[in-house]
């Protein structure tokens, strides 16, 4: 297996791609619509701009997904980090530490000021890794952290 080289997936891996995000959300117990339906939907939005998705590993270990969105506080986009995902066994061997180094440079080759991530707040491994990364949840000056709300529609 080739170690963490990072490559941008195209919509000929949409299947790749539906395959470890699925994967990510079973293995958390998150509701999925499965590899099928993730697959149509990716073969799209790896088409065009507003989606990324980078690889690692051959085959593939890992998978992280930007999203891009244009921003009134920036000039550049504001990009989320919407997933960020390395198959169980093969955790602890850098992938992750490359995808991210990669998902920054894609933001920041795209414009992008800040990359934006959501993390549950009981999910301490994620934080820790976030954090040991230069990631923050406390803006400056400000004494407690942000927080993230949402409602389905």
């Amino acid at each position: 297996m080739r170690m963490r080289e990072v490559r941008r997936a195209t919509a000929a891996d949409a299947g790749v791609v539906a395959g470890l995000l699925d994967a990510f959300n079973r293995e958390f117990g998150t509701p999925t619509p499965g590899v099928e339906v993730l697959a149509g939907r990716l073969e799209r939005l790896l088409a065009g701009d507003e989606l990324v998705a980078l690889l690692t590993g051959e085959p593939a270990a890992g998978v992280a997904v930007l999203s891009f969105r244009r921003s009134v506080w920036s000039d550049g986009p504001a990009v989320m980090l919407d997933e960020l995902y390395v198959k169980p066994e093969l955790r602890n061997q850098r992938f992750g530490h490359a995808m991210l180094t990669a998902a920054c440079e894609v933001a920041k080759g795209r414009g992008a000021e800040a990359l934006e991530i959501n993390v549950d707040g009981a999910d301490t491994d994620a934080r820790r890794f976030y954090e040991a990364h230069g990631f923050v949840n406390v803006e400056p000056g400000a004494d407690e952290p942000m927080y993230f709300y949402y409602r389905d529609l």
